[in-house]
């Protein structure tokens, strides 16, 4: 749920909440002065202009119009909840590039934010808000009843629950990193990020903190009709409060968890809201999340990436619009790119690019181009802006370190290939004796036991992750320092003699048993080099009480061994020659995802945890393996 501001190579994370596209112009060697006056030649600003809504609320929206333009235009409409209503930097540029290729641009505070009346909640009602917009945009003498939406993270993922109301403005959009918008489509149910595999992320619990602001200051009602006034007031009020700074990397350990914000002062809003819920309350249904059965109807271009919070369910979502066919035309018109970088990282695609602490050689990709030219496409009509034989689907693909282009997700000739995990009941950390083979365990091989501690949990190094005051930074890093320790289990395959490339979701299987009532069970894909670095591919995990369903919760017994479907891994990565291809398992990845305590009961209110003796079970009726899709 990260801010983006624009300008226009790619869109990316420059800061712990900003980030920027960067336009096929470079305006970077530009004063902040020349860009307003460059603006000013170029552009008529309404500042501070009230949309109505169909309950009486009005959200302030700011139009800026190309002069001298003739004709009805094409509108470009950002919908955010971050402060933009002093134009800066990569905003200012990204807003002076689109007004001169002739789109008028739109900036909205969504409802509850800043200037904006109503109380602001999550994705800001996009299936009301987002709906009245669209008409009043199409209803204005500027516009020629066409709209297209972008934006990244927060000013993505509302585009999503729009999209299956199938507006007749809603001409096209571009969705970026939108996985906090998604409900439950297909195999994901993670109610916009809020769980993994029914375990909670802390990203969303330090996010609310820097967004939402409950004791917020509203202008009167009054000024509402005086449009000259609200655009002075703007100028020198952003009514955005600062809230005292916090220690995350201390306050994420707080127990109980309900209480991490409350005991530092805030009043209960949101957050006291969602920790109560289960992965299946219906509560999730009410909100502006896009679930499956609520159809498609907008051509899309989705940016999407390796190291992202949510890669599984936005390719899941990508595939339902594909085949929704609610919107014919819409469904035959969805394309997807899959960069090699963190959440919103676009703008780092280029030579030389690194990602965490792994080269990944040569990432260039011409964002905006394929951006425009979507719009171009839809929005103005012009044919050729966007090929017919534009691939459906380009990824990079990591160790090769190139781009490739398939016509489908997973590419047709992924076929799946079985690993088991085997040892000889002495798997625990690097130095044991874990093993990935194609072969089925034999009968009576041992079990791989481990002790988890919820108050000595297993470290978070790097993976995909985004939006968390720093207790977490994305990408490509070493895993050996917590592989050393005896509560990973780590399975790892021979240096291999060919490529391999996984292209796909992984998935896992696990036979486990506990002594707890509950704990969790958390997976990585790893890939190791030559030289012992053990990079990480991707990672999941997966709450042992909703193994029969997140609407059926049940306590273990004790020593009864069960399985385990954690949600699957998406990821492209060629495993290259003399490589080994690796799993760990344990039974904590933090402070990623929230400790299970391991008592069984309402995990976020409690502050006592139980050790829990946890196994990873080896035999013919009882094998655990994971599902890598190699291209063939």
């Amino acid at each position: 749920m990260k801010r983006l501001t624009a300008s226009l190579v790619a869109i990316a994370l420059i800061a712990s909440d900003a980030s920027t596209l960067v336009l096929a112009q470079d305006y970077s060697k530009y004063s902040q002065e020349a860009l307003d006056k460059e603006l000013a030649r170029n552009a008529v600003a309404r500042l501070g202009v009230m949309v109505p809504m169909r309950d009486g609320a009005a959200l302030s929206t700011d139009v800026y119009t190309p002069k001298n333009a003739k004709g009805p235009l094409p509108t470009i409409l950002w919908k955010t909840p971050y402060n933009e209503h002093k134009l800066r930097g990569g905003t200012l540029r990204y807003v002076l590039e689109s007004v001169k290729r002739g789109y008028v641009f739109i900036v909205q505070n969504e409802r509850g934010r800043y200037f904006s009346q109503g109380k602001w909640e999550i994705l800001g009602h996009p299936q009301t808000d987002g709906y009245d917009t669209l008409s009043w945009i199409a209803q204005q003498p500027w516009s020629n009843g066409k709209v297209g939406t972008l934006g990244c993270s927060s000013s993505a993922e509302w585009q999503l629950a729009l999209a299956g109301m199938n507006h007749p403005a809603h001409a096209a959009m571009v969705p970026m990193s939108a996985g906090a918008g998604i409900g439950k489509v297909g195999r994901f149910q993670e109610q916009g990020n809020w769980y993994t595999g029914g375990v909670p992320r802390n990203l969303f619990f330090v996010w609310l903190y820097g967004v939402e602001n409950p004791l917020r200051a509203e202008l009167p009602n009054g000024l509402l009709s005086d449009e000259k006034l609200r655009a002075r007031i703007e100028a020198y009020n952003d009514l955005d409060a600062s809230k005292p700074k916090v220690e995350w990397n201390k306050q994420i350990r707080h127990l109980p968890v309900e209480q991490m914000l409350t005991s530092l002062g805030e009043p209960p809003s949101t957050f006291e809201q969602f920790i109560k819920r289960g992965p299946a309350d219906p509560a999730w249904n009410k909100g502006g999340l896009y679930h499956e059965g609520m159809g498609w109807g907008v051509p899309a271009l989705w940016f999407n990436s390796w190291y992202d919070v949510s890669i599984g369910p936005n390719l899941e979502l990508f595939n339902l619009a594909r085949t929704a066919n609610t919107d014919k035309e819409a469904s035959a018109n969805q394309y997807a790119v899959v960069a090699p970088v963190p959440h919103c990282q676009y703008a780092r695609l280029g030579p030389d690019t690194v990602v965490g602490e792994r080269a990944m050689g040569d990432t260039s990709f011409d964002v905006d181009g394929a951006v425009y030219g979507l719009f171009d496409r839809w929005l103005k009509g012009d044919q050729k802006a966007f090929a017919q034989t534009t691939p459906r689907v380009r990824y990079y693909m990591m160790g090769a370190n190139r781009w490739q282009s398939a016509a489908q997700w997973p590419p047709e000739n992924a076929r799946p290939m079985r690993l088991y995990l085997r040892s000889k009941g002495n798997a625990n950390s690097l130095y044991g004796d874990g093993r990935l083979l194609g072969e089925a365990p034999p009968a009576g091989e041992a079990p791989d036991r481990y002790r988890y501690d919820p108050m000595n949990p297993v470290q978070t190094i790097g993976g995909g992750d985004c939006c968390n005051g720093g207790v977490v930074v994305p990408g490509a890093f070493d895993q050996r320092p917590i592989e050393a320790r005896s509560d990973v289990l780590v399975y790892s395959s021979e240096p291999l003699t060919r490529p391999v490339d996984v292209v796909g979701f992984v998935d896992a299987v696990l036979k486990v048993s506990s002594n707890a009532k509950d704990t969790d069970f958390a997976v990585k894909l790893v890939d190791v080099a030559p030289d012992g670095t053990a990079w990480i591919v991707g990672d999941t995990i997966f709450r042992a009480r909703y193994r029969n369903g997140y609407d059926k919760p049940a306590p273990l017994n004790p020593g009864e061994v069960v399985t385990i479907h954690p949600t699957p891994i998406a990821t492209a990565i060629q495993f290259g020659v003399g490589h080994r291809i690796r799993v760990e398992v344990t039974s904590s990845n933090f402070p990623k995802f929230v400790r299970n305590l391991n008592t069984g009961g309402p995990n976020e209110s409690e502050k006592e945890g139980v050790v829990a003796d946890n196994a990873v079970h080896h035999a013919p009726d009882a094998a655990s393996y994971i599902e890598l899709p190699v291209l063939r």
